[in-house]
């Protein structure tokens, strides 16, 4: 690995003009580095950040990506990562014009870790450098408790998805204020009670929605008075959350963990909570770029493309940016590509937003060929996505602009599969072209970890309630959470949750040809206990 050559960055430095003069804002610092295929097959398992603490899963990682290698050898492009200044790795046998549409990708990315919201909390420090600190500090434990840190990092990182994110993320927009009424009800005391659902939550947001409506001058006012009506709580626990730490604050299972587990507080065992919270933040940093994958590759590809083609050093390889272009932003007629997706999705968020589409005159138009002859000249496009790109995420972006004009303009549908008992193989058919259908596929392909509340029983006992949202949890890892959580609690631990269970029926009462996920099922609630490191699960009524 070696930094990039003068005759490189000079290029670089040329992009970064052009990407400023397109409307893009980064810091004018970036460290660019060329590494080979072996380098990208090393840095890989850890997120590509050279710094980063050693554990055991990465090397098996890197024997299995280079297994894969020798069956199936490719060169990577580009990796870039968020760090200050920002780092990125390039291939060592990228010529000139290649590296100019790999730059813009780059700066693109930069651009979007830069200046979006969900990456608030990364913009105050160099995780790169802190990285390094922290696989100094384990380095050091290793020395003086051997194996027993790497058991810790394991059952941390058992559950190091259910870290508060956006927890962390609402300290910001309320660190400078007094944290409301309206404000706890909604972001802590609705979502802390026992039979809080999703539909519930809705329903809730309604009812405030529609006072307000009502009674623009009091409106908020009223709707907390009904709130304290249905709980006679509300009041004393809000004024508690206020006194204690001004925000409402909640932890997630590790914070918790680390606060009340008598066994990691112990005089002998408090090193534990040091590797704890190193598991955690780092967590942390990554969460952001898990839950903007579309949105964050779809602004890359859309600048690498608007940008290159406006360059004069495009000269000479126009066809062999079209062949490499197509590779990385085609659209696959079965699956998804986050690339090709999010790309389109910019444009034509664009393209509607300069016609004046993005408004509720436009919406409220039924007839196809109205909305499609719809053209108020507004203007105003790519202001409106430089907008969505501070805001979205992943989810927000799909649900709010995935509608049916994309899906037909782009000939979209979601594709299921059949058995044919004839020739024993299984066929390929176009399920829907449904913008709702298309919708939810894409959306159960996104990123969401389970939610989870946590209490303590009168005899110690930890006790896990997975908030059921329709999605079970992957039974083959319960029992190894669990062990690890037994042992960082220090005594038993419980989850409790739901699993499906197909409804049984006669053998005459089943089609021919029917499947198990199209036949009813019903959801049962189970409570798993590890006790002594023996697991057990029975059913709840």
């Amino acid at each position: 690995m070696e930094l990039l050559s003068q005759h490189a960055k000079k290029i670089m430095e040329g992009c970064k003009e052009r990407a400023r003069d397109a409307g893009l804002r980064f810091q004018d610092d970036s460290l660019e580095y060329i590494v080979t295929n072996r380098d990208f097959l090393q840095l890989s398992p850890k997120n590509m950040i050279p710094t980063l603490y050693d554990y055991w899963v990465q090397d098996v990682e890197v024997l299995k990506d280079q297994g894969q290698y020798e069956l199936y050898p490719n060169n990577p492009y580009e990796t870039v990562i968020n760090t200050r200044p920002p780092i990125s790795f390039y291939n060592d046998n990228n010529p000139d014009w290649l590296n100019v549409m790999i730059f813009y990708h780059v700066i693109g990315h930069i651009d979007f870790f830069q200046n979006n919201l969900y990456f608030r909390h990364t913009w105050d420090y160099d995780f790169a450098g802190k990285a390094l600190a922290d696989k100094r500090l384990f380095a050091k434990l290793r020395s003086e408790k051997g194996r027993w840190v790497d058991y810790v990092i394991e059952f941390s990182r058992a559950i190091d998805n259910l870290v508060g994110y956006f927890d962390l993320l609402s300290s910001f927009a309320i660190e400078k204020k007094k944290l409301s009424k309206i404000d706890y009800y909604f972001d802590v005391f609705i979502q802390q009670k026992e039979n809080h659902t999703i539909a519930g939550y809705v329903a809730e947001i309604d009812k405030y929605n529609k006072s307000m409506r009502e009674f623009p001058q009091n409106g908020e006012a009223l709707f907390l008075e009904s709130v304290k009506s249905k709980y006679a709580e509300f009041e004393s626990l809000y004024n508690k959350a206020v006194n204690e730490n001004g925000q409402g604050k909640r932890h997630d299972l590790l914070q918790f963990l680390m606060e009340h587990s008598e066994f990691l507080n112990r005089d002998e065992n408090k090193w534990m909570l040091m590797v704890i919270e190193v598991v955690r933040s780092t967590s942390l940093y990554f969460q952001p770029q898990i839950r903007t994958k579309i949105l964050n590759e779809g602004w890359a590809s859309y600048w690498h493309e608007n940008l290159f083609l406006n360059d004069d050093r495009i000269s000479g390889h126009e066809v062999d940016f079209a062949v490499i272009n197509a590779k990385v932003t085609s659209m696959p007629r079965v699956g998804m590509n986050p690339y090709a997706l999010g790309m389109r999705l910019f444009y034509y968020l664009e393209s509607q937003a300069n016609a004046g589409k993005i408004s509720y005159d436009y919406q409220r138009i039924a007839d196809n060929y109205r909305r499609k002859n719809f053209n108020s000249e507004t203007g105003g496009g790519r202001d409106f996505i430089f907008s969505v790109r501070e805001n979205f995420c992943d989810s927000m972006f799909i649900n709010a602009f995935l509608d049916q004009d994309f899906v037909d303009l782009h000939q979209l549908f979601v594709v299921d599969k059949r058995l044919n008992k004839e020739r024993m193989t299984w066929e390929y058919y176009v399920k829907s072209k449904k913008a709702k259908h298309y919708k939810k596929m894409i959306a159960d392909s996104l990123y969401h970890p389970p939610a989870l509340t946590i209490n303590v029983d009168d005899d110690n006992t930890l006790v896990l309630n997975h908030v059921f949202e329709g999605k079970p949890l992957y039974r083959d890892y319960i029992e190894g959470t669990l062990l690890g959580l037994e042992f960082l609690w220090g005594t038993k631990v419980s989850l409790y949750t739901h699993e499906a269970e197909l409804i049984k029926k006669e053998p005459g009462q089943v089609k021919d040809g029917q499947r198990e996920e199209e036949r009813k099922i019903k959801w049962k609630r189970f409570r798993y206990t590890m006790k002594d490191r023996k697991m057990t699960r029975v059913v709840i009524n």
